[in-house]
């Protein structure tokens, strides 16, 4: 079974190896996960309180928001309520979120002081 139809090959010239320049970027994109996995916990012990507060005010703004859009995508024919319901339920996620933080710290606070107390 052999074929009698011409072969054509490209040249080698035109096929060109970039391996280098992409492993850079793998490297630095590795690097910056590395980074940020280590930097987040810190960061949420430095200024969790900050964003504990953001999360709940984010919350706050989605859930109105939200049935605000609902309400204007009844009145234009149903355009876009989809979304309005998803800035709904991630309201209410993040108003979750917020009190499971609060409710864990709160917890850890007063495990701590009965650790503390109860040693001394």
């Amino acid at each position: 079974m052999t074929s009698t139809a011409p072969q054509t090959t490209a040249p080698a010239a035109a096929v060109r190896n970039v391996p280098a320049r992409v492993a850079a970027w793998s490297a630095g994109m590795g690097v910056s996960v590395i980074i940020s996995i280590f930097t987040t916990p810190m960061l949420w012990l430095m200024h969790g309180g900050i964003y504990t507060f953001f999360l709940f005010v984010f919350g706050l703004v989605a859930i109105p928001a939200g049935h605000l859009g609902r309400f204007r995508g009844k009145r234009l024919g149903g355009h876009d309520r989809g979304l309005a319901l998803a800035a709904i339920v991630t309201g209410w996620l993040l108003l979750l979120c917020t009190l499971l933080i609060v409710l864990a710290y709160a917890g850890l606070m007063i495990g701590l002081t009965a650790l503390f107390t109860s040693a001394s």
